[in-house]
C-alpha cells in the first residue's frame, strides 16, 4: 500500500453550514511514476472551522476521489474543451479523423457567424487558413463553377438562370470588373442584366442573351463571300447600344448617381454575351474579330468565349 504525502487542499465554497473543498496529493510508487490524486467533497462545517480549517470528513455529504489516470484525463478534458465551450463553440472537430463527412457540418456551423467581415478578420489575423489552402479553395470553387457552366450549356435555360450564374462568378469576365452593383435599372424603361463597377471605379454594363432559344449569330447565307451578323444579333447590339446611350443621359443625374452607389459614369462600355461559337470555322472566327473591332464601347463575347477565358484563368486547356 503506497504511502500518501504532499497534500494540498483549497476551499471552493464556504456556506454557513456546508463547505466544499478540493484537494490533491501525490502518491509515490516504486514501479511507476508517482500519481496525483484528486478529491472533491461537500462536508458539514464544524463550529470551530475557523480555528482548525478542517471540515468533518467523517460524515461527508458527498465525496469523489479520482486516481491518477482519472485526474489526468479530467485535466486534459478541461484544457481542450473548457474555453471553446465557454465561448459558445457550436461543434468540436475530431482532429483524429478530420476528413469524415460529418465534420463538414461542424465546420459550417463553426463558420456560420452572420458577421462576415468579423469572421474574415478573425481568420486572417490568426492565420487559420494557410495561403496555399486559400488559393486551392478559390481554384476548386472556380473549377466547380466551370463544371456547372458546361452542364448549363447542355440545357435550355432561360436568362435568369444565366444571370444568377454570372452574378456569382463575375471573375470569368476578367479583371475589368470588381463588383456587381445592387442597382439594375438605368431608368423606368431600361433595365440591364448587370450594372458593374470597373477596376478604375467607373460604371459599365453587362448584357446576357441565353445561348439557346433559337437566337442566331450569323446569317445563313454569305454576303459577297463574308459572314454578316444575324438580325437576332443586330437587335441585341442595338439594345446594348441603347443602354449605353441611356446611361450617358443619366450621367449628370444626382438621383442616378446615388442609386448606383456613387459610381462614376463617364463613357460607359457594355459587354454583350451572346450565342455559341463552338462550331465556328476559321472564316467565322476572323469575321468575329472584325465585328468586335468596329465598336469602341461594346465588346461581344459568346458563351464559348466565356468558357475559354474561364479555363485559361484556371490554367486549363479546355
Amino acid at each position: 500500500m503506497p504511502k500518501v504525502k504532499d497534500q494540498k487542499f483549497t476551499v471552493l465554497r464556504d456556506l454557513k453550514t456546508v463547505i466544499t473543498r478540493a484537494g490533491f496529493w501525490k502518491v509515490p510508487h516504486n514501479t511507476k511514476d508517482d500519481e496525483i490524486h484528486l478529491k472533491v467533497g461537500r462536508y458539514k462545517k464544524p463550529k470551530n472551522f475557523l480555528d482548525s480549517g478542517t471540515p468533518d470528513e467523517e460524515s461527508p455529504k458527498s465525496e469523489l476521489t479520482l486516481d491518477g489516470e482519472e485526474f489526468g484525463n479530467l485535466v486534459a478534458f478541461i484544457q481542450q474543451n473548457y474555453e471553446p465551450f465557454r465561448q459558445g463553440a457550436k461543434a468540436f472537430l475530431p482532429l483524429d479523423n478530420p476528413y469524415d463527412e460529418s465534420v463538414a457540418k461542424q465546420i459550417k456551423a463553426l463558420l456560420s457567424d452572420n458577421n462576415n467581415s468579423r469572421m474574415l478578420e478573425f481568420l486572417t489575423d490568426n492565420d487559420v487558413i494557410p495561403e496555399d489552402l486559400e488559393i486551392g479553395l478559390v481554384h476548386a470553387r472556380r473549377a466547380r463553377a466551370i463544371d456547372e457552366f458546361n452542364a448549363m450549356l447542355e440545357s435550355d435555360l432561360t436568362e435568369p438562370n444565366w444571370q444568377k450564374w454570372f452574378e456569382i462568378n463575375t471573375w470569368v469576365l476578367g479583371s475589368d470588373f470588381v463588383r456587381v452593383l445592387d442597382e439594375r435599372a438605368i431608368d423606368t424603361k431600361n433595365i440591364s442584366d448587370f450594372l458593374m463597377e470597373s477596376y478604375d471605379g467607373f460604371l459599365d454594363i453587362v448584357e446576357i442573351k441565353r445561348p439557346e432559344g433559337g437566337l442566331q449569330f450569323w446569317q445563313s447565307s454569305l454576303d459577297h463571300g463574308n459572314y454578316i451578323p444575324h438580325s437576332d444579333l443586330v437587335k441585341a447590339i442595338v439594345q446594348a447600344s441603347k443602354y449605353i446611350h441611356e446611361v450617358e443621359r443619366e450621367a449628370d443625374s444626382i438621383k442616378f448617381f446615388e442609386r448606383v452607389g456613387h459610381v462614376k459614369t463617364i463613357k460607359p462600355r457594355c459587354t454583350l454575351i451572346y450565342g455559341r461559337s463552338n462550331d465556328w470555322n476559321e472564316e467565322q472566327q476572323e469575321s468575329f474579330r472584325l465585328l468586335n473591332s468596329s465598336y469602341h464601347n461594346l465588346t461581344i463575347m459568346t458563351f464559348d468565349h466565356v468558357l475559354q477565358r474561364a479555363n485559361r484563368i484556371l490554367g486549363k486547356n479546355g
